[in-house]
């Protein structure tokens, strides 16, 4: 064991000799492997951070959630044509599913519409994101309220104009001041806001509640009507905990195929869109992103255990007199052998190191300009990072070494005179 720490000793000292007296020639090597370990880790954090960020919007909804539509979140066999003709789905539909399907804990029903302005006095707010929908949502989806409450069943059965604010319209329109009981206007009619939501931050695509209203929807209805191909209306399920989830997709497209009145042989004119089948496309999406990205890298990467490889040979070179001393002094083959090795693997470290650096400077720069959006070098990627860097240099290592440790030592001798 203490010849091996011996070796691993000098070889560190070697290495670090030859980026002293070679600082050109060596930089020159490395900047490949550091060129190629940046990008692998740079993609491998870069697809971690967007995937995280993505399943971060999406955990104030449990997966299990169901959306019912007359659109597929995925690919679908079903021609586009007949597609276009699927109807919306109902307000209507979504009060019989609620009232006749079983092992269900909730049902909503929403409509997205166009983003409007909201007006308080002599203020006003652009671009709001409207939510309409039933007083169930909130069973649904993880929403704080900060101030004030949620309209109950009452007011969204009603259509009562009573709003809940998202934390960047209140601060918009209110500041500091108490927004609860005072009326806003939207769709050119007075709201009373009941409720605010605590600050969410900005998502990846924009899309955060800060910058949301909720409605009823029986409110939005009277405005837009149910016939109005621009609204999308759908239905949100979501099962109670333990529930087969086969089973009960399988019961729900039932009772919707019995309420419209589907023959045996015609195909749901409907999408049954589940959260968890969306999260595993971002997974597959992002994985093939990490390949690609990865293939892309060992090119870089290829160039850098060549750069490697050429210092190694020119290692051999200056220090073949030292190694024929070394041999005639007793010094076996696997003690050179490892000697070189040992110092491949700690130069292309070095060089793996000073990759990771980069990228963690690059992740830092990324997300102060990026706001909300953090990029995260994570200890596993910095791990793959360096056992890449010491498997390139192992591979690039390999030939210089053997061809050392095969010198005869007088020969070695003669040749380095």
């Amino acid at each position: 064991m203490l010849i091996y720490l011996r070796v691993l000793k000098e070889s560190f000292n070697f290495a670090i000799n030859a980026l002293r007296n070679n600082k050109l020639r060596t930089f020159l090597s490395l900047l490949g492997v550091t060129i190629g370990i940046f990008s692998i880790i740079a993609v491998l954090a870069a697809v971690d951070s967007l995937q995280r960020e993505i399943k971060g919007s999406l955990s104030s909804l449990d997966n299990s959630t169901i959306i019912l539509m007359r659109f597929s979140f995925g690919p679908t066999e079903i021609p586009r044509w007949k597609r276009e003709q699927f109807p919306d789905m109902s307000y209507d539909e979504y009060q019989y599913l609620k009232r006749n399907l079983p092992n269900t804990e909730a049902a909503s029903f929403s409509m997205n519409v166009p983003r409007e302005s909201i007006k308080f006095e002599e203020k006003t707010t652009a671009n709001v994101d409207i939510a309409a929908v039933t007083q169930e949502y909130l069973q649904i989806e993880d929403l704080q309220i900060s101030e004030g409450r949620f309209f109950n069943e009452s007011e969204s059965t009603s259509g009562s104009p009573v709003i809940v604010l998202g934390h960047e319209i209140a601060q918009n329109l209110f500041g500091d001041s108490n927004p609860l009981g005072k009326e806003v206007r939207l769709y050119g009619r007075k709201f009373s806001v009941i409720g605010v939501l605590e600050k969410e931050g900005a998502g990846l695509f924009g899309n955060s509640k800060d910058a949301s209203v909720w409605l009823p929807v029986n409110v939005v209805r009277r405005v837009y009507g149910d016939n109005n191909k621009s609204t999308f209306p759908q239905v949100i399920l979501k099962p109670d905990d333990g529930v087969d989830n086969a089973e009960y997709i399988a019961v729900l497209k039932q009772q919707l195929r019995n309420y419209r009145a589907l023959k045996p042989d015609e195909v749901d004119n409907f999408f049954v869109n589940q959260l968890q089948g969306f999260a595993d496309l971002i997974d597959n999406i992002t994985g093939q992103m990490n390949f690609i990205g990865l293939i892309i890298s060992g090119f870089s990467l290829l160039v850098g255990g060549f750069g490697i490889a050429n210092i190694m040979f020119v290692s051999v070179k200056e220090r073949t007199s030292l190694i024929g001393i070394q041999k005639s002094l007793g010094a076996k083959n696997k003690f050179i052998l490892f000697q070189f090795l040992f110092e491949a693997v700690i130069l292309a470290v070095i060089g793996g190191l000073i990759g990771l650096v980069l990228v963690w400077v690059v992740s830092l720069a990324a997300s102060q300009f990026t706001g909300d959006f953090e990029f995260i070098l994570s200890p596993w990627n910095m791990f793959i990072g360096t056992a890449v860097s010491a498997v390139i240099g192992l591979i690039s290592g390999i030939i210089p070494a053997i061809s050392a440790s095969k010198l005869d030592p007088v020969e070695a001798i003669r040749t380095g005179m």
